[in-house]
């Protein structure tokens, strides 16, 4: 458990990064840091880059933490104060399950997210701005990309 003090987990979208983060960020009883809440602003505004990877360097400067995302433009500044990586690996079957389970969830219960943004039907269905659809062009090519940065 030692090494446990800053955890960095790191998978595909919707591989269950942040429902494993909470539940080990609270067993160790330290801070987790969700990346995407640092990133997505308001109606979905991106951060400028600049202030992401400042609240990025802000967060990963406590001692302990548990982390999860998977913004490339930031592995320089989070995995080297890293103790412990985790990748979530699974199936494209079951990570697009969840991601259909998740956004239907979100979408109909109106879940209130990061900087107070919500899920449509028609962003999340109909738009090429849906999760499903950046899952389904995203999955392998995060595999190959974290296999490489892990080896």
């Amino acid at each position: 458990m030692n090494d446990l003090q800053r955890v960095i987990i790191v998978g595909g979208s919707c591989a269950g990064k942040t429902t494993l983060a909470k539940q080990l960020a609270e067993k160790l009883g330290v801070p987790r840091i969700e990346l995407d809440a640092l990133y997505w602003g308001p109606n979905w505004k991106e951060n400028p880059p600049e202030q992401f990877r400042e609240s990025v360097e802000q967060a990963v400067a406590q001692p302990c933490w548990v982390c999860d995302g998977n913004y490339t433009f930031a592995h320089d500044v989070i995995w080297p104060q890293a103790t412990t990586i985790i990748w979530l690996d699974y199936s494209f079957p079951l990570v697009f399950q969840r991601a259909l389970r998740r956004t239907v969830s979100r979408v109909f219960r109106r879940t209130s997210l990061y900087g107070g943004n919500r899920e449509t039907f028609f962003q999340s269905f109909l738009s090429r701005e849906s999760i499903l659809l950046w899952v389904l062009q995203s999955h392998h090519n995060r595999h190959k990309q974290i296999d490489r940065l892990l080896k």
